[in-house]
């Protein structure tokens, strides 16, 4: 039986049809429905029947094309069509100043390419959260006596793609700060590596406070432009500037009566910190524009990956908003330090894949196990995880073997025996095609910078062809 999705539809608009291919892959982990299509005009149309909760929309659709103009002029009649449409831009890399301009139009927010998958749900998650707030805020404007603000309190957080899992003494210690903290509005500073969980500790915050059936917003503040950073967590009213066509929530209002979750807060510039303070201290927002302040009941989980020393640098953070955003500081241990938590964590992750992925369950030999239990897993719980999805995709026989998981020590097994002048460290005796054809491709797409063009021409391959092959290997 599968598992419902937490959006109904995607519309994705570009004239390449290997990144339609390629996003519609991607955005099925998030939505029912994801339609395609490499016509502007006929995306109108299916803005006007079937108003998705997500519009990715290509910035130039002309060949040679890099100022987006094409791209603003769809935008605009996008919008105008619907006023409160989420449209996420996609830019070519390097084009972010055509991005700044098109969320100063109204966009939503912007990915480059070529994306991360990672980024790029991330950023679709949070425009269909935001779209589903503006909605229920407009619900709550437009007369119908207060539906539209109980409504959105009914907002359930999308399921965390995994439990907070851990039974160590390192996680013990998080659960109990998290069992005694959630049911207060304190406000909690989340510290830790990349890939340690920070977010799951956030939305197992939310789900254990008194704020569960409002709505929880995330914004990466490492992946805000200066130049939007009012806009984006304070709002705007038509006219504002130019371009401004309608009114905009903010974040910080949209999350009202929920939890705001201020992911990379370490990242936020130095100047641009006391405006952050000074809304968490007077809990109101004045949009851009505006001449009235709007009163907010939000609730602030920060993150970073900054240390606790790095923090304390009065030259890199101020203490003032230090102090409001750590009432409260959980400190997640790196895998490294909570190791007998790993088998727990590959049996749920291999779990889930194998079901993912219609696979057979494969034994883990005690060995194999031993091996994974003793590596330092640099990437933390997210390496594991995507070794567990490697593993569970590439495995051939009836056991997992520790050539199935992409570790250091095992590199000499996944790397291609090619001609001898391009073997260079690769491992002798292993002739494993899938093994070679991953590696290979890996190499390819680095020495051309992710360029996928350059890269698919010198494998003698389309590039449809590529991103496929990239897809199966999660490249």
């Amino acid at each position: 039986m599968q598992r419902a999705k937490p959006y109904e539809l995607c519309l994705v608009i570009d004239d390449d049809e290997d990144i339609l291919f390629a996003a519609s892959l991607v955005m099925r982990q998030l939505f029912a429905d994801v339609a395609t299509t490499t016509s502007p005009q006929d995306g109108l149309e299916t803005i006007r029947s079937r108003a998705p909760d997500v519009i990715l929309l290509d910035a130039n659709f002309a060949r040679g094309a890099t100022d987006g103009a094409e791209g603003f002029a769809w935008l605009g009649k996008m919008l105008a069509l619907d006023p409160d449409a989420a449209i996420v831009l996609i830019t070519a890399h390097g084009g972010v100043q055509v991005a700044v301009e098109a969320m100063k139009r109204g966009a939503t927010d912007f990915v480059t390419k070529p994306w991360s998958n990672e980024r790029l749900l991330a950023t679709v998650r949070t425009a269909a959260a935001l779209r589903r707030s503006r909605r229920e805020t407009a619900g709550e404007t437009g007369g119908e006596a207060g539906t539209g603000k109980a409504k959105a309190r009914a907002i359930a957080t999308p399921a965390p793609s995994s439990p907070l899992l851990g039974s160590s003494p390192a996680m013990a210690r998080v659960h109990s700060l998290i069992e005694r903290a959630a049911p207060t509005d304190a406000n909690v500073l989340i510290l830790g590596e990349n890939g340690t969980g920070k977010e799951l500790v956030a939305r197992e915050l939310h789900r254990q406070s008194r704020r569960a059936g409002g709505i929880m917003l995330s914004v990466d503040l490492g992946a805000v432009a200066e130049s939007l950073f009012d806009s984006e967590l304070f709002g705007h009213v038509k006219g504002a500037f130019t371009d401004a066509r309608g009114d905009r929530v903010g974040r910080l209002q949209a999350a009202d009566g929920g939890t705001l979750f201020l992911d990379e807060v370490g990242n936020l510039p130095l100047h641009l910190q006391p405006k952050l303070l000074t809304a968490l201290e007077q809990r109101h927002v004045t949009p851009v524009g505006a001449n009235r302040a709007v009163p907010i009941d939000v609730r602030i989980i920060s993150a970073t990956n900054l240390s606790a020393e790095q923090l304390s640098d009065e030259a890199r953070f101020r203490q003032d908003l230090l102090f409001r955003l750590n009432t409260v500081e959980i400190m997640l241990p790196p895998l490294r330090e909570r190791r007998e938590d790993i088998p727990l964590l590959l049996a749920h992750f291999l779990h889930d894949y194998a079901r993912k992925y219609d696979k057979p369950a494969r034994a883990i030999p005690a060995a194999v196990m031993a091996e994974l239990v003793a590596y330092d897993w640099p990437g933390n719980v997210r390496a594991l995880r995507h070794a567990a999805e490697r593993a569970v995709i590439l495995a051939e026989g009836p056991a997992l073997t520790i050539a199935d998981f992409p570790l250091p020590r095992a590199a000499s097994v996944d790397k291609p025996r090619l001609a001898p002048a391009a073997s260079a460290g690769i491992g002798d005796g292993d002739l494993n095609l899938e093994r070679a054809e991953r590696d290979l491709i890996e190499r390819a797409l680095k020495k051309h910078g992710y360029n996928i063009s350059n890269a698919a021409a010198e494998l003698g391959l389309t590039r449809g062809t590529l991103y496929r092959r990239m897809e199966k290997y999660a490249l």
